[in-house]
């Protein structure tokens, strides 16, 4: 909420030139899709995002794609053919990270159940310390029991399996030796010299629509994982905005300030939809809410990695006017 934030409140009207200048805008990499096949263009299109004023690069996490899912995605039976093809996350955000020196690089999200949290831990250190402290994870706890059992990792008591592996993730960045002994994680005594160069470490995002996940935010998290979806139910922001209050009055209740918890808003772009109405809606949602920290992600609009940077020029165009 606007007023927890502790941010300046909003002019009700938008500036003609488009949002305002502080608001931040980034874009998912080329990870699923026809673009995969163009994971070779990965850092070209770091380099020419970042030179054109993209604040933050995102992945997302997909490791099967079911042919029969006993659940579909968003709500639906089914899967969509972009998540038949899907390069790693922790090696696009890599490449990324090896060609950018300023833009952030986060995750959403990724399925912390399904790693090993040592594993885990590893491999989000290295991204921290080789993109100089610019990396910021965000987690979940995914949809698919396809993608469960191909990790060899029940489906059940998802919610704990996410909190101790947060709680592991913890224990091996800010302490050394390091140990974790939890109900379903554990990680033996060990030596973890190599700290991310975040500190005490990098703040942990978390995506969350219910009741249970909006509160594990307001206890634990430092930031939240909204969507926006382009076309999307008018009012959007007024609804993101009732979900926040659950955040803010958990963390209160928590005994922590609310104002410490940032949201960070996934814009989700159907195909076929007019940048117009995306650059509109971005605008609109800001303006109702005071969000200011957005990426917008084209896996269903743009089928190559040309067509990615393409589009998201014009996007950065039509916001900063």
């Amino acid at each position: 909420m606007l007023a927890s934030m502790g941010r300046p409140p909003w002019r009700a009207a938008l500036p003609a030139s488009g949002i305002q200048e502080d608001v931040k805008i980034g874009f998912s990499l080329p990870q699923h899709g026809p673009q995969a096949r163009e994971g070779a263009q990965i850092p070209r299109l770091a380099i020419e995002l970042e030179k054109a004023g993209a604040d933050s690069l995102w992945v997302g996490e997909r490791l099967i794609a079911a042919t029969d899912p006993k659940v579909g995605y968003a709500g639906k039976d089914t899967i969509p053919g972009e998540f038949n093809l899907v390069l790693d996350p922790f090696l696009v955000l890599g490449l990324a990270a090896a060609v950018t020196e300023r833009v952030r690089l986060g995750t959403n999200v990724l399925i912390a159940p399904l790693h090993r949290p040592a594993a885990l831990a590893r491999a989000l250190t290295t991204l921290d310390v080789a993109s100089n402290g610019r990396l910021v994870p965000g987690f979940g706890i995914g949809w698919s029991p396809e993608e469960y059992e191909a990790a060899g990792v029940p489906f059940t008591h998802r919610g704990a399996r996410l909190d101790e592996t947060l709680d592991a993730l913890e224990a091996i960045w800010t302490t050394d030796p390091a140990s974790y002994q939890g109900r379903f994680v554990t990680v033996p005594e060990h030596r973890s010299e190599l700290k991310p160069v975040q500190r005490p470490r990098p703040p942990i995002h978390l995506g969350a629509f219910s009741a249970e996940g909006l509160a594990r935010i307001g206890r634990r998290g430092d930031g939240w994982l909204p969507v926006v979806p382009v076309p999307g139910p008018p009012s959007w922001g007024k609804q993101l905005l009732k979900l926040r209050a659950v955040i803010d009055q958990a963390a209160e209740a928590a005994g922590r300030d609310p104002r410490a918890i940032s949201t960070i808003l996934r814009v989700n772009v159907a195909a076929g939809t007019d940048m117009g109405l995306v650059a509109d809606t971005i605008g609109q949602v800001a303006a109702d809410t005071g969000f200011d920290d957005y990426f917008i992600d084209l896996m269903y609009v743009a089928d190559s990695a040309d067509a990615t940077l393409e589009t998201a020029l014009e996007l950065l165009a039509r916001l900063r006017g």
